[in-house]
């Protein structure tokens, strides 16, 4: 009687497909815990250094900007709006002229204020407008005191918004400040910064109403000055104090108001732009009026201040100025990278958190065989 031994092949490779069904697999979210980026059906046109603002319907304006390096004298008037319920682009009319570098703030009223902006290349406007989601169209409204690009906006307690810095037509940084009343439709000056922080500087609003301003820069590379120092601005007094500073000089860097009262700075560049890149982020404590160091981010980003937000969760989403997403976790201290990838780093993408906690990434310039051409891309993050 001949006995044949069983073969134990089958065995075995049942135990590798069950474990092969165990692993994570790629775009699960769960395999690292910081949520993923999908690629969506993208915009209409090409986007860098646009706006988008989260509209109260839910829908997401996307204002101008232009098509990379090489166009900026031509910036677009165009406007579109993202569903999120149909998942998809429409288009929204056109401001009254083209813009780049400009601000948008959504005002109590519903109404997105659009100021100043480059129109062509180092043509800087004082120009400012107002897009009304009920009739999808934009109409002039009052213009500032000074001409202004690379300034930033943030809306007050009381409804006004504070306009800061940014440069003019012959590149001169501003250390000027406005504020804008949606009640009249004017604007008109407050007291002005302690030093030029010119464009590629934050504002950001404190839970107790003042702005807190960093870093930015003078100059024209390669000369330009790059600043560590921050400021404040009281809206009580209509005047800025000395704050910080900051642990290095940040300038196309983000700046976001955390649930813990603190201000997460990350990434920038020193002087020597795109050879001077951060990896490093620091917060910033209103209590003490300090900087302190925190943990470095993946990689070095710059060129992102619009692309990084803050989740429902308390954690914050860094998706500007790389390849891939990656969020800061304020208790742990920790970055961690993100599922899914944008394909190459994008600069001057903009993020927008959506009513669901979902947030839309879009469009930004990226390197391509020496040339910086925009993308229609569009991303969602999913937590």
């Amino acid at each position: 009687m001949i006995t044949r031994r069983r073969s134990t092949f089958p065995v075995v490779l049942q135990i590798v497909l069950l474990l092969l069904v165990c692993l994570p697999q790629p775009g699960d979210s769960l395999s690292s815990g910081a949520g993923s980026v999908v690629e969506i059906a993208g915009m209409h046109t090409t986007r860098a250094n646009h706006t988008s603002t989260l509209l109260p319907d839910g829908e997401v304006l996307i204002a101008g900007g232009f098509g990379g390096s090489g166009t900026e004298s031509h910036p677009y008037a165009s406007a579109e709006t993202f569903d999120p319920r149909l998942g998809r682009f429409q288009t929204a009319g056109s401001m009254t002229i083209g813009r780049s570098g400009h601000t948008a703030t959504l005002l109590r009223s519903g109404k997105v204020l659009i100021v100043g902006g480059w129109i062509g290349r180092y043509d800087a406007r004082r120009t400012a407008e107002l897009y009304d989601p009920a009739t999808r169209k934009f109409s002039i409204t009052g213009e500032m005191v000074e001409e202004r690009a690379g300034s930033t906006a943030a809306l007050l307690a009381d409804g006004r918004v504070l306009i800061c810095g940014g440069v003019d037509r012959n590149m001169n940084a501003l250390s000027s400040a406005e504020l804008y009343d949606p009640l009249t439709g004017a604007f008109a000056p407050t007291g002005a910064m302690r030093e030029p922080h010119g464009e590629a500087h934050t504002s950001t609003v404190l839970r107790d109403g003042r702005v807190l301003i960093t870093g930015g820069g003078s100059g024209r590379y390669p000369s330009q000055t790059i600043y560590r120092t921050a400021e404040l601005y009281d809206p009580a007094t209509g005047k800025f104090t000395v704050t910080g500073p900051m642990i290095v000089p940040r300038h196309k860097h983000a700046a976001v108001m955390m649930s813990d009262n603190k201000v997460l700075i990350v990434g920038g560049s020193d002087n020597r732009d795109w050879r001077g890149q951060y990896s490093s982020a620091e917060l910033y404590d209103p209590g003490t009026e300090t900087f302190s160091p925190t943990a470095d981010m993946s990689t070095m980003r710059f060129k992102l201040p619009d692309a990084v937000v803050l989740l429902a969760g308390g954690k914050v989403l860094v998706a500007g100025g790389g390849s891939f997403a990656e969020i800061y976790d304020p208790v742990k201290k920790t970055f961690s990278r993100t599922e899914g990838s944008f394909g190459s780093a994008h600069f001057f993408a903009s993020a927008t958190p959506l009513l669901g906690g979902q947030v839309l990434i879009t469009g930004g310039y990226f390197a391509s065989e020496g040339r910086l051409p925009s993308a229609a891309t569009a991303w969602i993050y999913k937590p």
